[in-house]
């Protein structure tokens, strides 16, 4: 008999998946993804720390000293980014509460590992497409080519609605609605959903290749028929980012959730409302999609702009200096 099955520690990781995060919270599988990584990372780091195996973990070595030397080790061994070390511990810190309904006896152990803070982060400037720019990649999709019509509907389709990868792979021909007032039914982070509009020329690229018969099936397949991948949309996006490149050299490497800031970016250009493009990405807070404002340098000259108009310093042109003759001869003349 292991020491997991001794103490409950399987137990309660299984009840953590399984009746909390999945049955309780209705956490998204990225989520669960997510918390799954982050539990395995440092059971495993527990069990090489004690020179054993991982079955050989107990609810004991779970304490505040443990998860500093794995947050530290996250940083200064897997050069992970503080980012990505507070994503660790948000993890644990569900966990470690979870531990703590069901194991009043370790309280004390489990409320100093509730104390430890996340790191204070400085803010990455957020990578985006500016409107022409989108509009070259998506132009690079040659129309000879053998999947042309499937990557300019994916292209356009991410542009358009500003998906989480995860929901523009999701979507099937029941969630579109692809006549005159044309929209899609997208399925958020906790299984929430919202409704986005299409542009013309997305609804069209779409009925292109949705297949009839296939009500229940992804729109987005690969060669080979099976639906399209994370990486399958990631390759698709760079081939075409590489051919725009030719004429915009610029352009860097742009991933899939670049899309998703762009289309952001380009509704706050347009003068939409925050809690409108909050409401249009499905983001749970409005500070989330605040980020993009910080972000968009044109925007902060568009808002000084207008208040230098409103502070009343633009009337008239000003008139340009010019030296005088005598000026310039007393200069000439030192």
């Amino acid at each position: 008999m292991t020491r997991h099955t001794q103490d409950g520690l399987l137990g309660l990781v299984q009840s953590f998946f399984q009746q909390y995060l999945r049955g309780a919270r209705g956490a998204s599988e990225h989520t669960i993804r997510a918390y799954r990584d982050a539990l395995r990372l440092f059971f495993l780091f527990l069990a090489r720390r004690g020179s054993r195996s991982a079955a050989d973990v107990s609810l004991s070595d779970i304490h505040a000293e443990a998860v500093l030397a794995f947050l530290n080790h996250v940083e200064s061994q897997r050069k992970n980014s503080i980012a990505t070390r507070n994503c660790r511990l948000v993890a644990l810190r569900s966990f470690v509460q979870h531990l703590l309904r069901h194991d009043l006896t370790r309280a004390d152990q489990y409320g100093r590992i509730l104390a430890i803070g996340t790191k204070r982060a400085t803010l990455r400037v957020i990578t985006y497409l500016e409107p022409e720019e989108a509009r070259a990649v998506i132009a690079a999709v040659d129309a000879r080519s053998r999947h042309a019509e499937r990557d300019r509907a994916l292209l356009l389709f991410l542009y358009n609605t500003g998906a989480r990868v995860s929901e523009a792979l999701a979507v099937h021909p029941g969630a579109l609605r692809l006549d005159r007032t044309a929209q899609v039914r997208l399925y958020g982070k906790g299984g929430k959903e919202r409704y986005c509009p299409l542009w013309c020329e997305t609804a069209a690229a779409l009925r292109r290749i949705v297949r009839t018969g296939a009500a229940g099936e992804p729109i987005f397949r690969n060669a080979c028929g099976a639906p399209l991948t994370r990486d399958g949309v990631a390759y698709v996006l760079s081939k075409y980012v590489g051919r725009a490149s030719l004429v915009r050299p610029d352009l860097g490497r742009i991933t899939p959730h670049v899309m998703r800031h762009s289309c952001a970016v380009a509704l706050l250009q347009a003068g939409v409302d925050v809690s409108v493009i909050r409401d249009f990405l499905g983001h749970a807070s409005i500070a989330t999609t605040s980020r993009y404002i910080r972000t968009n340098l044109k925007m902060k000259r568009g808002v000084l702009d207008a208040f230098w108009k409103r502070a009343g310093l633009t009337k008239g042109s000003p008139h340009r200096w010019h030296p005088s003759p005598k000026l310039l001869a007393l200069l000439e003349s030192v």
